[in-house]
């Protein structure tokens, strides 16, 4: 008995300690893109650079795009993955009659370059004048807890460590008027998560709330852009933070009003034709 005992007790030390060999993502990992080493990547540039106030041609032609990884790491979120999560984005500016398309822009096309330079050219490439740049910082840990979990086998008890595993998740959308390198406005996104699970199971939670992490953090951005857009608007025409030209044959909200007007005597027009029949 004291010989099981023995065993048994060397398994939990040893098991203890493995969720270091069955995976690469236990204690703190970061996954981030930076949204100012993308456009400053020389912090000289930083302090030269002097905005001007923009001019915005109403509708305004909008594009999406997450800055890539820091150092050019790993993305912390797949290509077809940040398409996903870009598309949610898009729901918040398509509300606006002062915007027109919106463009979704694979970080990929960001990839080959930095700066605001590459800013202006991947703008010409998918005929845009805003950019919204989407960067992120999320932070996994997965500590062993002290407590473990105990299985009986057909052979004896088999114990295995347990882990709590927390993914922090971080989003922000700065906007920018690509040609006169202002930003316009810009809007954050927090989310927290945190699960148990076994060691032989780490990589498999970790990347399910990995990207469950993203989802939510970006759900919350979107609720701060949807307001940030509003005040944005305001502010143009109280603040009068930017200048603002119509394309040709755009007339706005003036456009709808005046059609309601024609529609409502229209149908004026028919009640009062028919009561007289």
């Amino acid at each position: 008995m004291k010989f099981n005992k023995y065993i048994i007790i060397l398994m939990a030390a040893l098991l203890a300690s493995c969720s270091s060999f069955m995976s690469n993502n236990t204690g703190k990992n970061t996954q981030s893109s930076s949204l100012m080493d993308f456009l400053y990547p020389e912090e000289s540039s930083r302090a030269e650079h002097v905005a001007e106030i923009p001019t915005l041609k109403l509708p305004v032609k909008v594009g999406l795009a997450f800055v890539p990884s820091k150092n050019w790491s790993r993305d912390g979120v797949t290509s077809n993955q940040q398409i996903e999560l870009l598309e949610n984005v898009k729901k918040s500016f398509m509300q606006y009659d002062f915007i027109n398309n919106i463009e979704i822009i694979p970080s990929d096309y960001l990839k080959g370059g930095q700066g605001f330079e590459t800013l202006e050219q991947v703008s010409r490439l998918y005929d845009v004048d805003v950019m919204a740049l989407v960067s992120y910082d999320q932070v996994t840990q997965s500590t062993e807890k002290k407590a473990a979990l105990l299985y009986w086998t057909i052979v004896g008890m088999y114990v295995i460590p347990a882990n709590e595993n927390s993914v922090q998740t971080f989003v922000d959308t700065a906007v920018f008027d690509v040609k006169s390198k202002k930003m316009l406005f810009r809007a954050p996104g927090i989310s927290k998560l945190e699960e148990s699970s076994t060691a032989v199971k780490i990589d498999a939670v970790l990347a399910e709330k990995s990207l469950e992490g993203f989802t939510l953090a970006v759900e919350d951005m979107n609720k701060n852009l949807d307001a940030e857009l509003g005040r944005f608007r305001t502010r143009v025409k109280e603040e009068k933070i930017a200048k603002v030209e119509r394309r040709e044959g755009y007339t706005g909200g003036t456009l709808t009003y005046l059609s309601l007007m024609v529609l409502g005597a229209t149908i004026a027009f028919r009640r009062k034709h028919l009561l007289t029949q």
